[in-house]
């Protein structure tokens, strides 16, 4: 377990200087959003008349959606840049606390390929990431970062994208092998040919894994259990191990959470809504989302300590 940060302190320290600093580059950025929001007013209007006067028709509306959806981004930009940023110090002070690194943006971990390897992600066209925490917890390597995954539907005028997958990817380190790969999740996710019942077995990641009788039959209906050594599978996900997984869905108003063992390595995948957005440009709030990050982020990395706990000897 890692020590809970203390917010009075960081908002005394350095975080509380550079968030009294934040406070004119937040005013300012306000102030140019809505100056801006002014001038695409008073230019965009007219042009979106025109448009329709000369170009009739769908390409007309394009034209318009395009300008306008171009409009709002120019106009939000420096309030975003100035969230970011504010969010980026908050989130750094708080790793720095806990003796990790942070990073805001970042590329996928090897813990997401690693997933995508292993069918615990969905199919996705399009994919997004951020909130890069990584280090060590007590002794074993941690990484924790955001996944936003989307996927295309539809042709033409009636494509849209649709959000698969949204949540953390976190890997842990384990101080003990694993003989062979093991993967939980909730049940349903694999289903046989013409969709009757689950598939017996998964292959992933050039290897067979057979689906495993849970050591508890009140888990049967609720999660699916895969494995290459029997044996073990029902030695690490033991009824406790099932329970905390439940508590971390519960503490994050999660879903669909799946967890994979293989090489020294445990990876857990939870589909939640956006995580750690502790920028804002009301500088009266930034107290209140620190604690919020730190209670976000403690929770996480708790639960994910105690999924991990009783596997650290070889």
């Amino acid at each position: 377990m890692i020590e809970r940060p203390d917010v009075d302190a960081l908002m005394a320290g350095e975080l509380g200087q550079f968030l009294q600093a934040q406070v004119a580059v937040r005013e300012e950025a306000r102030a140019t959003t809505m100056k801006r929001y002014g001038i695409a007013a008073v230019i965009g209007l007219p042009l979106a008349a025109l448009i329709w006067i000369i170009i009739p028709g769908q390409f007309a509306m394009f034209l318009t959606f395009a300008a306008g959806a171009g409009a709002i981004w120019w106009c939000q930009a420096p309030s975003m840049a100035a969230k970011k940023a504010t969010k980026s110090g908050i989130n750094a002070a708080i790793a720095g606390a806990l003796g990790l690194s942070y990073a805001h943006d970042c590329g996928p971990s090897m813990g997401f390929e690693r997933a995508k390897r292993h069918k615990m992600l969905p199919n996705y066209n399009r994919s997004n990431f951020e909130d890069l925490w990584s280090g060590d917890i007590g002794g074993l390597p941690f990484s924790l970062h955001e996944a936003h995954l989307e996927e295309k539907r539809g042709s033409g005028k009636n494509s849209h994208w649709v959000t698969v997958f949204r949540g953390p990817v976190i890997t842990i380190g384990c101080a003990r092998d694993f003989y062979g790969t093991t993967l939980l999740e909730r049940s349903g996710k694999h289903k046989k040919f013409l969709f009757f019942g689950e598939s017996e077995e998964l292959k992933v990641d050039g290897q067979v894994l057979a689906k495993a009788d849970m050591v508890h039959p009140d888990f049967e209906d609720t999660f699916t259990l895969y494995t290459t050594d029997q044996t073990e599978a029902r030695y690490l996900v033991h009824p406790a191990y099932i329970e905390k997984l439940i508590a971390l869905e519960s503490a994050f108003r999660g879903q669909g959470i799946t967890t994979l063992f293989k090489d020294r390595e445990l990876t857990v995948l939870l589909k939640t809504e956006n995580m750690f957005e502790s920028g804002s440009l009301d500088h009266n709030q930034d107290r209140a989302l620190v604690a919020m990050c730190v209670t976000q982020f403690m929770a996480m990395a708790d639960l994910c300590g105690q999924l991990n706990e009783g596997r650290h000897t070889s």
